[in-house]
């Protein structure tokens, strides 16, 4: 058996419970990319840069660090009640392309 038609299948048996989970029913897994990045921003003058959602000062790297550090859903939104289940979801999705790279490449130091 080969590891790729494995993969493919685990990665979709995760991606349906993942939407399982969090209550998710989108039909075109693209249509749901395209919304959910929309409500990640940059801007200069908000958090020097970084990425944060709808510009509301909630950079993405401490909303990824809690949900990594175990808080359910529903914790994060009692906790943050102005941000929305989809905002959460945009932070995954975004951290998600980031990975989608080609090649690394060493630096000097």
């Amino acid at each position: 058996m080969s590891v790729i038609p494995a993969f493919k299948k685990s990665f979709k048996r995760n991606i349906q419970l993942f939407r399982v989970i969090f209550g998710i029913h989108y039909y075109n897994r693209k249509t749901m990319e395209n919304t959910l990045l929309k409500r990640i921003t940059i801007n200069a003058d908000i958090c020097h840069g970084k990425p944060t959602i709808r510009g509301l000062r909630y950079p993405v790297e401490n909303m990824l660090e809690l949900m990594a550090s175990g808080m359910e859903m529903d914790e994060l939104l009692k906790d943050y009640p102005d941000l929305e289940k989809e905002d959460f979801l945009a932070c995954i999705e975004y951290a998600a392309k980031l990975t989608q790279i080609k090649s690394i490449y060493r630096i000097a130091s």
